[in-house]
């Protein structure tokens, strides 16, 4: 039997925490949430529960959702902000 690989995207945030930054990784393909102490840390986390979401809805029959990386954009849009706009950032 061939085994199968998926790839899904990932996102990853830092979060100021008071003096501590913490990472929100989020895989919007399949709602799938977590945090850590680092890159590394989140990355694995959140492959864990990539793989607990994946086993379970297998297990109860339902399609497992897979995203088209090769068909997707990611990008970022630099826009200026307006002189008496306030931000949330530093």
């Amino acid at each position: 039997m061939r085994t199968q690989v998926l790839n899904y995207r990932i996102i990853i945030e830092p979060e100021k925490q008071g003096k501590k930054v913490v990472y929100n990784a989020y895989c919007p393909t399949l709602g799938v949430a977590d945090y850590g102490d680092s890159i590394d840390e989140v990355l694995k986390s959140i492959k864990d529960g990539i793989k607990l979401a994946i086993e379970y809805l297998a297990d109860e029959g339902k399609e497992i959702p897979i995203d088209n990386i090769k068909d997707q954009t990611v990008t970022t849009a630099e826009v200026e902000l307006p002189a008496n706009a306030k931000t949330s950032f530093a």
